[in-house]
C-alpha cells in the first residue's frame, strides 16, 4: 500500500492564520463589552454599546442607559477594560520578542527582571515624591528603570564579548530577586503607611482598578508603534530564533540588534507597568500558546500575541472582580496563579529536552 502525504499549501496556512486573528479580534471586542457589563451595577451589553456609540458617533441618538449607567460605562469601566487590552497586548508582544532574542521559551518580562526594574523606579517615584507630575514622571521613571535593568542584565550576560541565552535568563532572574528586595525596602521606609503604602502594595500586585482615560494614551501609542516596527523586523527575529549565525549571515549585527530589541521591550513593559503595576507571566504563557496555532513566523506571532495577550488579561480581570465579589482580587495574583504552574511545566519540558 502506498502512503500519501498531504502538503498544506502556503495560501491555506495563511488563511488559517488570518482566521485566527479575526476570531481573536471579535473575541477581544466581546470581552471588552462583557467587562464593562459586569459589576455591582449590571449593565446590559446593548446599553454598553449604546453609550459607546453616543460618545464616538455624533449621529447616534438612541440611548437606552440611564445617566448613572452611562457614567459608570464611560468614565470607569470602559477605560479599565481598554487598559487591560493594552497592557495584555504589550506584555504578549514583549514576551514574544524576548523569547526570540534569547532563544528560550522561558523568557518573559517578569522572569527577565524588566518588570521588576520598572517597578523599582515607579515605586521610588510614588513613595519618595521624585516626580512633579505623576502622570508623566511615573511612566518615564518606569521606562528608565526597565531600560537600566535590561542594560545591566545584558552586561552581566556577556562573556568574552558574547551574550549567551542561558546567561541572560540567569542574570535576569538574579536581578529580579534583587530589585524585588529594593522595592520592599522602599515600601517599608515610605511615610504615611496608612495611605500611600497601601496603594503601592495594591499596585505592585497588578491592578487595573484605578484606570482612567488619561492612562491609555501613551501605552496605546507605544504599543502600536512598537508592534509595527517589530513586525517589519520579523524576518530578522525569525533568523535570530534559529541562531546567531543565521542572523549574521543576513548581514545583521546580532549584538546591536539584540540590544535594540531590549530597548523596545523595555519601553513596552515600562509604560504599562507605570499604569497597571507588575503583572507577570502574560508574556510567558501567550507567545508559547500562540506558536502552537500560527507557527514561529513572527510576522504572525507578534500580532496574534498582541490580541491573545489583551484578551487573556481582560478575561482574567473579569474573573478577578467576580471571584470574591463585591471585593476584587488584584489581577496580578490571578495571572501568577495561571503562569507559575505553566512556568514549572515549561521548565520540566525544557529539562526533558536536555536529558
Amino acid at each position: 500500500m502506498t502512503s500519501v502525504s498531504i502538503v498544506v499549501p502556503p495560501t491555506s496556512r495563511t488563511g488559517h492564520r488570518r482566521t485566527i486573528i479575526v476570531v481573536l479580534m471579535i473575541a477581544c471586542v466581546a470581552a471588552v463589552v462583557l467587562s464593562v457589563s459586569v459589576g455591582s451595577v449590571p449593565i446590559a451589553p446593548g446599553q454598553v454599546l449604546d453609550v459607546i456609540a453616543d460618545h464616538i458617533l455624533p449621529w447616534s441618538v438612541s440611548i437606552a442607559a440611564t445617566d448613572v449607567e452611562a457614567r459608570i460605562t464611560w468614565e470607569f469601566r470602559l477605560p479599565r477594560a481598554l487598559l487591560g487590552l493594552i497592557v495584555g497586548s504589550s506584555l504578549g508582544v514583549a514576551g514574544a520578542v524576548l523569547q526570540a532574542v534569547v532563544r528560550n521559551p522561558l523568557a518573559d518580562p517578569f522572569v527577565f527582571g524588566i518588570s521588576s526594574g520598572a517597578s523599582v523606579a515607579a515605586v521610588a517615584t510614588l513613595t519618595l515624591g521624585l516626580g512633579v507630575l505623576t502622570a508623566v514622571s511615573v511612566p518615564v521613571a518606569a521606562f528608565g528603570g526597565a531600560l537600566a535593568t535590561t542594560l545591566i542584565v545584558f552586561g552581566l550576560a556577556q562573556r568574552r564579548g558574547r551574550v549567551t541565552p542561558g546567561r541572560l535568563i540567569l542574570a535576569g532572574v538574579a536581578m529580579s530577586y534583587l530589585l524585588s528586595s529594593v522595592t520592599s525596602y522602599l515600601v517599608l521606609r515610605a511615610s504615611a503607611p496608612g495611605q500611600g503604602v497601601s496603594q503601592v502594595l495594591s499596585w505592585l500586585s497588578g491592578s487595573l482598578a484605578a484606570a482612567e482615560w488619561v492612562d491609555l494614551g501613551i501605552p496605546a501609542v507605544v504599543l502600536v508603534v512598537a508592534t509595527v516596527v517589530l513586525i517589519l523586523l520579523a524576518r530578522i527575529l525569525n533568523a535570530l530564533l534559529i541562531g546567531d549565525e543565521t542572523a549574521a549571515s543576513l548581514g545583521v549585527d546580532v549584538g546591536r540588534f539584540r540590544l535594540v530589541m531590549f530597548v523596545i521591550t523595555s519601553l513596552l513593559v515600562g509604560v504599562v507597568v507605570a499604569v497597571s503595576g507588575a503583572i507577570g507571566f502574560v508574556g510567558l504563557v501567550v507567545p508559547h500558546a500562540v506558536r502552537m496555532f500560527v507557527g514561529s513566523d513572527h510576522k504572525w506571532v507578534l500580532p496574534t500575541s498582541a490580541l491573545a495577550g489583551g484578551l487573556l488579561l481582560v478575561v482574567v480581570d473579569i474573573a478577578a472582580r467576580l471571584i470574591i465579589a463585591p471585593s476584587e482580587l488584584p489581577v496580578g495574583l490571578l495571572t501568577a496563579a495561571i503562569g507559575a504552574p505553566f512556568f514549572l511545566w515549561m521548565l520540566r519540558q525544557s529539562s526533558k529536552g536536555e536529558a
